[in-house]
């Protein structure tokens, strides 16, 4: 009897060589799914879907699928970053108007009643 001899295997395709990370190919921009740029930016997904949808924020739409492009995600940071400020921002008071005062004149009847004093 002969034996046959073992058929040669084939051999997957090697991979396709990897890239720097960081690097994005000129030709291949890279979209961000509302997951993958909630996660960058943290904040939450429904943030960023609510206000794509209002379009509020810069995205792209690719048929009904929502996507972020890098440009968007910058345009959103440079558009949510504020200026520093010296100290704490004050507060504007507006000045008592004639029915704040008389509002003020009716419980303060109730306000300065003395308090019981409780027993435990």
């Amino acid at each position: 009897m002969h034996a046959k001899p073992p058929r040669p295997r084939r051999r997957p395709p090697p991979p396709p060589p990897a890239q720097p990370a960081g690097h994005l190919d000129e030709q291949e921009p890279r979209l961000y799914t509302p997951a993958e740029a909630a996660a960058l930016l943290r904040v939450p997904e429904s943030w960023l879907r609510r206000r794509a949808g209002r379009r509020q924020i810069p995205c792209t739409f690719l048929g009904k699928h929502l996507r972020f492009s890098a440009a968007d995600l910058a345009a959103l940071i440079t558009a949510a970053a504020e200026p520093a400020t010296r100290g704490h921002p004050t507060r504007r008071r507006r000045p008592p108007t004639s029915t704040d005062l008389t509002h003020a004149e009716s419980h303060a009847s109730i306000t300065d009643a003395p308090q019981p004093h409780r027993t435990e």
